[in-house]
């Protein structure tokens, strides 16, 4: 019997070999690739300027090397370009420019910033807050739950959503920027959010913990009192990082309170007067969805849009800009854009021709793949019209008034089709048929959904 086993095991083992060497790279499989390939002359050229030179250069391609025509039929009327430096708050940046837009329009501030300091503070504390509330709330829940898991992975981070700005001032209200100004913290945020995550994850684990000695009806009581020392550390290490937010202040010759200071210059409803747009091929358009934990505030809003084809966005961004209104935008910047010239064309970089390969995919597959997501905010500034239909667009973007063009990106229709994905309209903007559909019930996607990592 024992002899037989021994038989049937090696058996077993050697069909499993054979299954799974059906799926590897066998002697023959691999001489059959090795010969599909035909090192000619042209292959050898290539070979050697790939050896010393970026792949980025080499695919530039050289019939679309004349700059693009740089006139708008219309503009949104704004001063100056913001820099978010080594930092992933390009969302928050984008935010306040758009809040920056309307208040220079309505006051004729000139060359004027809202402090991103400022709002970022209270970011940090109120993220903090949503992770260990999060903790508390799912404390029943196996460690290696998706949730729980998804929650320590992604304890805090620097990016983030309009959302985000719309509650954080609604909630805290708004200063200049010479009141509360960027600091070095600010502008290199990487080191200070590895410490935060830290801390955050070694009390999150302490929220877990079992009190024997704390009776049951008590333990709600006793984990918020935890939860509130361990919010004074975190408010320690941002006031150490960026300064105590200020309660009052002095302002061309006015005083004012955060709040009043919001009041005075903008005052209107943040939430309540912005729709948030998604083009998602990947999802059924005219439907409202909703993301879970993807807020800023414990007690703030999930990001929540409707998803549209593009053309429909298209006709609300056009009639945004007509009306001198700046709009949150987002895309996937890094394709193919020339960084040098800061044009986003479809025609800048030709990689199947360098390579010999077909890289092509839809927008949908890109998405189901992860070869394209939302990764970067700007502000949508300007449209050229050509016979009512637009040929290129552009954003201000937040990386430094000497990126790109003059600060900006100029992207191309076809480009916008592609890879851009969110944008944020002021309601007067969008048409009944879509505010009906905001009536429906959210779709909830969960936290890890690949479309909706947040922006930096």
């Amino acid at each position: 019997m024992k002899r037989i086993a021994i038989i049937a095991l090696i058996a077993l083992g050697s069909l499993a070999a054979k299954a799974q060497n059906q799926g590897g790279i066998t002697p023959d499989l691999l001489s059959e690739i090795e010969g599909s390939f035909k090192a000619g002359s042209a292959e050898k050229a290539i070979r050697n300027a790939m050896n010393t030179t970026s792949i980025a250069v080499l695919a530039q391609n050289a019939e679309n090397a004349a700059m693009i025509d740089t006139e708008f039929s219309d503009r949104v009327k704004t001063v100056g370009i913001t820099d978010q430096k080594s930092s992933g708050r390009c969302w928050l940046f984008t935010g306040l420019n758009v809040l920056r837009a309307d208040a220079i329009e309505r006051h004729d501030l000139g060359n004027f910033t809202f402090s991103q300091s400022y709002c970022f503070f209270y970011d940090q504390l109120e993220k903090s807050n949503l992770f260990l509330q999060a903790v508390i709330d799912t404390r029943d829940l196996s460690f290696d739950d998706r949730k729980v898991d998804w929650l320590f992975s992604n304890p805090i981070g620097d990016g983030g959503t309009f959302t985000g700005v719309a509650d954080l001032v609604s909630k805290y209200g708004l200063v200049p920027s010479e009141v509360m100004p960027e600091s070095y913290v600010a502008n290199n945020t990487s080191a200070l959010s590895a410490q935060l995550k830290t801390l955050l994850r070694k009390d999150g684990l302490k929220l877990r913990e079992d009190f024997p000695g704390v009776k049951k009806k008590d333990l709600p009581a006793h984990l918020q009192s935890l939860k509130k020392e361990m919010l004074k550390d975190v408010y320690r290490v941002l006031a150490l990082s960026y300064g105590v937010p200020p309660k009052e202040f002095e302002w061309k010759g006015k005083s004012y309170t955060p709040q009043s200071f919001y009041e005075s210059l903008l005052g209107y409803d943040l939430q309540g007067g912005y729709v948030m747009l998604m083009n998602d091929p990947c999802r059924e358009y005219g439907k409202v969805y909703e993301i879970e934990y993807d807020r800023h505030l414990y007690d703030g809003h999930n990001w929540l849009y409707v998803n549209l084809p593009i053309d429909r966005i298209k006709e609300m961004a056009i009639a945004s800009i007509k009306a001198g209104k700046a709009m949150y935008f987002s895309c996937d910047v890094a394709k193919f854009l020339d960084r040098s010239k800061g044009v986003a064309d479809l025609n800048n970089f030709d990689y199947e021709s360098l390579l010999g390969v077909d890289l092509s995919m839809d927008k949908a597959q890109r998405v189901q793949t992860h070869a394209s997501g939302s990764s970067h905010a700007m502000t949508l500034i300007a449209v050229d019209l050509k016979e009512g239909k637009p040929v290129k667009w552009m954003v201000e973007n937040s990386w430094g008034a000497s990126s790109g063009y003059k600060g900006n990106i100029i992207m191309t229709d076809e480009w916008f089709e592609e890879y851009m994905f969110r944008l944020v309209v002021q309601k007067e903007f969008v048409p009944q048929d879509i505010l009906d559909i905001l009536k429906q019930t959210p779709v909830k996607l969960p936290a890890w959904d690949p479309m909706f990592l947040e922006e930096e």
